[in-house]
């Protein structure tokens, strides 16, 4: 887990040894999305559930882990691309604690509280 490869450390940059920690945290997480998608899509449909909120409690949770590796494709994308660990809406570098929590998050502290207080 990257948590546990890397501590101690308070400063906002990502080191190599960081950026290959959260390469290989987000491996395991498509990995592991993947095969929650594949579970959870497997299931075949009940068709005598007369209750159509049943239905959408069964797909809710598919279409949420969806959206999960959705991101972190997203963030391998960066990655890739050497545009990992900045923010989506003000370009600011997301706090590496963060990254080390959330390695696919998109936005630093300020624009996620921002976002949260328009929502």
């Amino acid at each position: 887990m990257v948590n546990t490869r890397i501590t101690g450390r308070r400063d906002r940059r990502l080191t190599p040894e960081d950026l290959a920690a959260l390469r290989d945290s987000l491996h395991e997480q498509r990995l592991f999305r993947e095969e929650q998608v594949r579970q959870l899509t497997a299931a075949p449909p009940r068709t005598d559930d007369p209750d159509p909120r049943a239905s959408a409690a069964r797909t809710e949770p598919a279409a949420s882990a969806r959206m999960v590796l959705a991101d972190v494709e997203a963030a391998l994308r960066r990655l890739a691309e050497g545009r990992y660990g900045h923010c989506h809406l003000c370009r600011r570098p997301i706090d590496r604690a963060h990254l080390m929590i959330v390695p696919q998050a998109r936005y630093c502290a300020r624009c996620r509280q921002v976002r949260e207080v328009a929502r």
